[in-house]
């Protein structure tokens, strides 16, 4: 009989060999694949990965005030951040995914790989305890929590000042296009500012499509 490799990918790309290997496959696994899958770990996990960041910052930097902690935050926890990571440590190839999910790309899907790591937190979260998942995100994210940067701005809000700053309209976001299936679609959304420009940008989320537009009109304004 094949042994079963998930254990030792666990151990590796986790730090934590898991005693119920069960808990970790169901993290893995897609809603396209079954009924017993990540939704619920992905909830835990966001909850667990927020208090992680949290209180490293808190500790890190303690005479940021709230405003900078909150930008640094958003920035560390956002999905995009989140699929890095599962980049990082091959998720990729260890997704349950059914046939069409995966055709489809879930696999590289920003959405999936951002909730399937968060779900990944919540079973050494429900399995080790928090010091658990806290030794993974801090490994994880150590390259990422960088006390000498300036706290990092969400394109969105740099584009809303920039737009103040030269005296013009607010940015206005319009869907502009929905592509792709219910479990991995893409959206595109356009971004304008009266007499200054405008930017498309298609994502897997109307807030990610949103955030590449304003990074593409920030770019042109600049």
């Amino acid at each position: 009989m094949t042994a079963d490799p998930l254990p030792g990918w666990i151990e590796s790309a986790l730090g934590h060999r898991p005693i119920d290997p069960a808990l970790f496959r169901r993290a893995l696994t897609h809603s396209s694949h079954g009924a017993d899958n990540y939704e619920r770990m992905e909830f835990l996990g966001d909850r667990v990965l927020g208090l992680v960041v949290a209180t490293w910052l808190f500790q890190l930097l303690p005479d940021e005030p709230e405003g900078k902690l909150s930008r640094r935050i958003n920035a560390l926890v956002s999905r995009e951040t989140c699929a890095e990571v599962a980049r990082d440590i091959g998720l990729g190839p260890h997704l349950r995914l059914g046939k069409q999910a995966r055709d489809d790309g879930a696999a590289d899907s920003d959405n999936v790989l951002g909730d399937v790591l968060e779900a990944l937190i919540g079973a050494l979260f429900l399995e080790g305890g928090f010091a658990t998942a806290e030794t993974f995100v801090r490994r994880a994210w150590g390259n990422r929590v960088d006390a000498g940067r300036r706290a990092p701005q969400h394109p969105k809000s740099a584009l809303q000042e920039l737009a103040a700053a030269k005296n013009l309209k607010p940015p206005v976001y319009a869907m502009t296009g929905r592509s792709g299936p219910h479990h991995s679609p893409l959206f595109t959304v356009t971004v304008s500012i009266g007499g200054a420009g405008e930017a498309s940008a298609d994502g897997s989320s109307k807030q990610e499509a949103e955030t590449a537009a304003a990074t593409k009109l920030l770019e042109s304004l600049r």
